[in-house]
């Protein structure tokens, strides 16, 4: 395989950090420290989640940092030297094209701009508030790429990138990718009996009886007794929040990835902390010290063996095999563009075109 897929088989196997345990009353929880770079744990059928947040220099002209790139292992740089990584890309950051089998990348974006490309001859920009879902499916390449755009300020790019496996009977369908739009993704205000704000970010699943856009035809997110919830929530200093309770067999994992402190029935916990809550019952959380910064994962697990292999992920070792060898044949089809890292142009201007 090639040194850039390599590089990703070594990032999505990143290792995690100590786990810690406590139990208040009834209810037990599990806490993970969460690593300072690299992907998250994630529970089924979560496969994957990091939380990238960069903020880049200035442009050159060419749309990467205006700055002198020595010291970086520049083709799989991941170093944060400055605030900042150029990940796989050469001159201007990102994930130059690369293959994925077997699941779904969900790309949400808080702040900055990303510039896809795929093997399906698609195309868009996004961001500063999107989401791209992409059914990998059957196989596809795509390139992400951050192309900086001012010249006379910081580029910043915050964003999570989220893999969600698909069921067995749904790994090999046709890919595609669809994109909610910010202004179609359901941001609702909630004051709690101090008049103190909570904002959730529905962008999987509902939340009382506001809806996310409906995500794709043969996501495991598709039917709705399989509760899947993606939710970003941004708590005032203060506030305090209710997470509904859910059926019996459903997973929570909260990621407290900004802020200083919350508790969880009176139990405080610091920042940078994934909780796992084993329990089905609503769950009260307290924001303390400021404004805190949480990303919800929540579904009924697949429960069916997973066999991964860098950006393969099948149920058996072969089908792996098979993955490996249709790339290797086919590429996942045509690349339409000279460049492994196409950017889409100097001007801030947002667009899809292939989305579903």
């Amino acid at each position: 395989m090639s040194k850039f897929i390599l590089g990703l088989l070594a990032f999505v196997n990143f290792p995690f950090s100590n786990t810690t345990f406590f139990k208040e009353k009834s209810k037990t929880f599990k806490i993970t420290s969460l690593p300072e770079t690299g992907p998250w744990p994630t529970l089924d059928p979560f496969l994957f989640c990091v939380h990238h947040n960069d903020n880049y220099p200035p442009a050159n002209d060419n749309l990467g940092p205006n700055e002198i790139l020595d010291g970086r292992n520049i083709g799989n740089d991941f170093s944060n030297i400055n605030g900042w990584s150029m990940y796989h890309g050469e001159k201007i950051p990102g994930f130059p094209r690369h293959p994925h089998r077997g699941f779904e990348t969900i790309t949400i974006v808080d702040k900055g701009i990303i510039d896809h490309s795929d093997s399906l001859g698609c195309s868009a920009r996004y961001g500063d508030g999107d989401v791209q879902w992409l059914t990998a499916g059957d196989g596809v390449q795509h390139s992400e790429m951050f192309p900086l755009l001012s010249k006379e300020s910081n580029n910043l790019i915050d964003f999570f990138q989220i893999w969600i496996n698909l069921k067995s009977i749904n790994k090999r369908v046709s890919p595609n990718f669809s994109m909610f739009w910010k202004d179609e993704i359901p941001n609702i205000i909630e004051h709690d009996i101090n008049n103190i704000k909570t904002e959730i970010q529905i962008v999987a699943g509902s939340y009382n009886n506001d809806q996310a856009p409906k995500p794709p035809l043969n996501s495991w997110a598709f039917e709705k007794q399989n509760h899947v919830n993606i939710w970003k929530i941004k708590m005032d200093d203060g506030a305090q929040f209710v997470l509904p309770k859910v059926e019996k067999g459903i997973a929570r994992t909260l990621y407290f990835y900004s802020g200083d402190l919350i508790s969880i029935d009176k139990q405080k916990i610091s920042n940078k902390k994934m909780i796992q809550i084993n329990s089905f019952d609503s769950i009260k959380i307290s924001s303390l010290n400021g404004q805190n910064f949480l990303l919800l994962l929540q579904a009924r697990p697949i429960n069916e063996p997973v066999v991964k292999h860098g950006p393969f992920v099948m149920n058996t070792h072969q089908e792996i095999k098979e993955a490996i060898d249709d790339y290797k044949r086919t590429r996942f089809g045509d690349w339409a563009w000279n460049d492994d890292g196409p950017v889409h142009g100097k001007k801030y201007k947002k667009f899809a075109i292939g989305d579903n």
